[in-house]
């Protein structure tokens, strides 16, 4: 069985994270990709701390289409460096990951 993750990216407003979304579920490289936001982050950036309202996109995928999907992200994301992070998927339900399979680009 393949090995499945949850790639994280953020951004500064929910078009982008729709966008975003909507690019990797269309080329098959995530089986479904979720937005929730507002949320808000602070983090360093240029020696300084910033505190942003941003959207998260959440897309479930398999671990051998992370370096494509990485490229896709960083195509279209407007950030100088997106938020590009994979999360294992450990266990789930069978019958979701076999869907998971089969709505991903082959292998």
């Amino acid at each position: 069985m393949a090995e499945y993750i949850q790639l994280f990216t953020t951004t500064e407003s929910k078009d982008d994270a729709e966008m975003i979304s909507r690019e990797v579920v269309a080329k098959r490289l995530a089986a479904c990709a979720q937005v929730l936001g507002p949320i808000t982050s602070s983090y360093w950036w240029k020696d300084e701390i910033e505190k942003t309202e941003e959207w998260l996109c959440i897309m479930k995928s398999r671990r051998d289409l992370f370096n494509e999907l990485e490229e896709t992200i960083k195509g279209i994301h407007p950030y100088e460096v997106p938020e590009i992070v994979a999360a294992p998927i450990i266990l789930g339900s069978l019958s979701y990951l076999e869907w998971l399979e089969q709505e991903t680009k082959p292998a």
